[in-house]
């Protein structure tokens, strides 16, 4: 047998291709990979029960709304200890063991009315190779090197711009774009480089406080042909130049004291899909005259939001309401499809693959049902955590890592069944 001495490129570089492309679909950021909800891989089991669904390890924790984020050997989490300080931990995502953490003082309490919420740490960190961006409740960033957990650098937003802190905290959870990051904070919408936490722009700053602590996560769109970030505030809903921070659009968004939650979500064809608490459940156009971009309102819907983000699929987005039912309505028209006659819990976070929605109450339950907007078809379900469950669910393989409220546990999901 002849071997050839040299490779073709292609064939040299497909190691480190595949490699990268495994490292994008991590669950690195809120919202999972693509920041929708969605992932790709294995065809999903068919069910939930202990045969395919076996908890690996259990660690008990500090209470925090942050979900996990991983690496393909280590999972990062958040804590708030004593009342006093915020915690990062990395952990094996073998055995729950500890490699590192990171503390520092960062408590903060709430208004009254929003106690029974918690008054602990809540944005979810963004992983971008070996630098972990945790948002801290005092309106603060702080840059960790994911691999011993030493600061790299730190940016509080109260000392920087003169702004109030948020009155709910730093809730919104950074998303990184190419040598940036952004993140609603200082009473804004800020871009960061990466490398140091210099700003590159601040703007759309409504003062911080009360009012301008923003409660979604922003994302970055193409919409009406131009790259853009999108930002769901307290009263409205915008688009933003990633370049120079310039307002593109902007559409006011009804809602019961301010509380717009949801991450605006991509619904098709220059379409964005968000819900709000005490307004409506909305479909919006962007669109461009020669140059100049404006919302318009495609379609609205009786329905309320409240924190859970959508999941998309195929024309049809599918959301836990403010009632605590879920809905499934049609993108194009506004059409109720469905709303379920059970009531669950107040939150779901939820993640997708294919026409197979996971979804984890925020009472403990997973529900797995499928994505069909003919009925609401519940394939299987189990309680899978004793305490609240408000952190979103991260789903990475076949590990799924749910975040209660005083622990993190890691479960293995096999296609194989025991046989009695």
């Amino acid at each position: 047998m002849i071997f050839p001495t040299r490779l073709p490129r292609f064939l040299l570089l497909l190691p480190m291709l595949c490699s990268s492309l495994m490292a994008a679909e991590s669950w690195d950021q809120w919202r999972g990979p693509h920041r929708d909800g969605r992932i790709s891989g294995a065809k999903w089991p068919g069910g939930l029960d202990e045969a395919r669904l076996k908890k690996r390890w259990q660690l008990a924790l500090g209470p925090s709304y942050s979900g996990p984020v991983m690496n393909a050997e280590r999972v990062f989490i958040t804590e708030t200890v004593d009342k006093k300080r915020e915690q990062v931990t990395a952990l094996r995502r073998s055995d729950g063991s500890v490699v590192w953490k990171r503390d520092w003082e960062g408590a903060m309490s709430v208004p009254f009315f929003a106690r029974s919420n918690g008054d602990w740490i809540r944005a979810t960190p963004a992983l971008d190779g070996d630098t972990l961006y945790v948002a801290g409740m005092r309106d603060v960033l702080v840059a960790l090197n994911s691999t011993d957990g030493s600061e790299r650098w730190r940016l509080d937003f109260v000392k920087r711009f003169g702004s109030d802190l948020p009155t709910f905290g730093f809730v919104s959870s950074p998303l990184i774009d190419g040598d940036s990051v952004y993140v609603q904070a200082g009473g804004g919408v800020a871009r960061l480089r990466k490398t140091d936490g210099q700003v590159v722009w601040h703007g759309a700053r409504d003062g911080g406080g009360m009012m301008g602590s923003a409660f979604g996560s922003p994302v970055i769109l193409t919409l009406a042909g131009k790259r853009q970030l999108v930002v769901q505030a307290r009263t409205r809903l915008f688009g933003v130049a990633l370049e120079d921070g310039a307002e593109l659009w902007s559409l006011p968004v009804e809602s019961f004291r301010g509380m717009n939650i949801l991450t605006p979500t991509f619904a098709g064809n220059d379409r964005l899909f968000t819900a709000a608490y005490g307004g409506k459940t909305l479909g919006i156009d962007i669109r461009s005259e020669n140059g100049a971009f404006r919302a318009v309102p495609a379609w609205e819907f009786k329905a309320q939001g409240y924190m859970t983000s959508p999941i998309i699929h195929e024309g049809h987005a599918y959301l836990q309401l403010r009632s605590q039912r879920a809905l499934c309505i049609e993108l194009a028209t506004g059409a109720e499809k469905w709303t379920t006659g059970e009531s669950f819990g107040k939150y779901w976070s939820m993640v997708a693959q294919g026409d197979r929605i996971l979804a984890l109450d925020e009472r403990g339950e997973l529900i797995l049902f499928k994505a069909t907007p003919e009925k609401f078809d519940v394939l299987s379900r189990r309680k899978v955590a004793e305490s609240d469950a408000w952190a979103h669910l991260a789903v990475d393989g076949s590990e799924l890592y749910i975040r209660e409220l005083k622990a993190l546990s890691v479960w293995d999901w096999s296609s194989v069944v025991s046989q009695p």
